[in-house]
């Protein structure tokens, strides 16, 4: 790589390697004892929490506690943008700045929680933790505020505190508004906050639809909330959103989601944790074509079912050849860690897996079309609570298929299976970005202790042993974005 990219690619103590397919895929080698450039901020405010690059300009956005940075492709400050702290209780909501709150208030930090940029109207969008988790429009130039909707409930975005709990995919358009799809977790307050919706991203920042839903009447909303019924089955139920893209008519995301099930052998239910991609047709306002699959890796034997962090890329011309698709076909590559019974402690086995989309999407079109057969039912349990038996209807279902107000939304109860790439036992793999360079795939892998490996994908193996490995300091583990 170039040394103005790779000065950049490594935020020491939370952030590492952000770049984009297309900016990386014009980068040259790296020298393992090339030194580098860091950027601590200010340590007083505490972490780092998301980033984004202008693929156009080679700035860096940097989302921090109570602050957001702008900075060069050499880690120079050249704007910051103070967003907190300020007065506010999680418990007020309306928050305080729309009506009194009875509860007691106390100076609170602002941790980011989503990062985007707005390329169509050159605004990064940055949403915080504070007043139920509303979000600033900010100018890409000098981050001057262009605005900051937060006096109707749509503005709220989500009530989790945790840095990780929101991720939003735009969709552009040419002649029209685009769109925001939005996905977070609910921390238990879903009559609050749908758990995935579609919002309008107006073109004047400070438009009273700004973050509208869609589509919203009496009935139907671009929306899907987690029922109150699920609560009562599975208390601390929640669905975590790990990564989100969009490919060809479909917007994409990838999810941890807690389901009761009964071991071999077991009369009782215990609570496991079942990674799972949904999808959404782009022009979908009903959210009928919501499907959602199980995706995991096995490996001599070895399940691996947590997912810890995935990143789409395309296959490239050799790992194509190997799997019998085209260079231009989307790969996700996927990290997951050994088992499904521990989210927040992950076990330190994990493997490096991919899957076709094109394979996925191949299992969800089967699944929708023995539904519309009348064969099973909408295996969904955390939003039906209880089996549903599938309607048949003589329809075909092609490829863009984007539902009906029937057999929706839907699951697909059999497992789509990874290829694993690579299996680290000792150091867990925490993170992943892919590219393609000279036909090959190429994958950076960010590990727990704060090491980055980079396996070539083309033959669906590490074929370079003796890859580089960038050390960084125990705990750090590197964040790939």
């Amino acid at each position: 790589m170039s040394p103005a990219m790779w000065k950049w690619t490594c935020l020491v103590s939370h952030l590492l390697l952000s770049a984009t397919v297309s900016s990386l895929a014009r980068q040259q080698p790296i020298h393992p004892k090339r030194p580098f450039i860091t950027f601590t901020g200010d340590q007083a405010e505490g972490t780092f929490n998301h980033l984004v690059v202008d693929e156009r300009t080679g700035h860096i956005y940097l989302g921090a506690v109570n602050r957001i940075y702008k900075l060069s492709s050499d880690l120079k400050v050249l704007v910051t943008h103070q967003t907190g702290p300020d007065e506010d209780n999680p418990k007020c909501y309306p928050p305080r700045i729309v009506q009194t709150c009875n509860e007691p208030l106390t100076p609170t930090n602002n941790i980011n929680k989503m990062l985007l940029i707005d390329y169509k109207e050159n605004r990064l969008i940055a949403c915080g933790s504070l007043y139920q988790g509303i979000c600033k429009l900010l100018r890409l130039d000098d981050l001057f505020k262009l605005g900051e909707p937060f006096h109707k409930k749509e503005h709220y975005l989500s009530g989790v505190n945790e840095s990780g709990s929101v991720f939003g995919v735009i969709v552009s358009y040419s002649n029209m508004d685009d769109k925001l799809f939005i996905a977070t977790a609910v921390d238990g307050k879903p009559e609050y906050f749908p758990t995935i919706s579609s919002r309008k991203l107006t073109k004047n920042s400070e438009a009273d639809g700004m973050f509208a839903y869609v589509f919203h009447d009496e009935f139907v909303a671009s929306m899907i909330k987690i029922p109150s019924d699920t609560f009562t089955i599975i208390p601390d139920f929640d669905i975590y959103y790990i990564y989100g893209f969009s490919s060809g008519n479909f917007v994409y995301f990838l999810t941890l989601q807690p389901e009761m099930i009964s071991p071999p052998g077991s009369t009782t239910k215990e609570q496991v944790y079942t990674s799972k991609l949904v999808r959404l047709c782009k022009e979908d306002t009903a959210f009928n074509s919501y499907v959602e699959v199980p995706i995991g890796c096995e490996k001599n034997g070895v399940e691996y079912r947590l997912l810890q962090a995935a990143y789409l890329s395309k296959a490239g011309a050799i790992l194509a050849r190997s799997l019998g698709v085209s260079p231009e076909d989307d790969i996700l590559f996927t990290v997951f860690s050994k088992g499904q019974k521990r989210k927040m402690k992950s076990l330190d086995e994990s493997a490096l897996c991919i899957f076709v989309l094109k394979k996925i999407n191949d299992r969800i079109k089967d699944r929708l079309q023995s539904c519309y057969r009348g064969e099973g039912t909408l295996d969904l349990a955390w939003l039906k609570v209880k089996d549903i038996p599938c309607s048949s209807a003589l329809l075909t279902i092609d490829d863009n298929f984007c539902g009906l107000d029937m057999n929706a939304p839907l699951g697909v109860s059999s497992m789509v299976r990874g290829l694993p790439i690579f299996t680290e036992d000792g150091d867990r793999m925490t993170s992943v970005i892919a590219y393609v360079y000279k036909n090959h795939s190429l994958a950076f892998v960010g590990t727990k202790s704060g090491k980055l490996k980079k396996n070539t994908c083309g033959c669906l193996g590490p074929v370079d042993p003796s890859s580089p490995k960038l050390s960084f300091p125990a705990g750090s583990a590197p964040s790939l974005l």
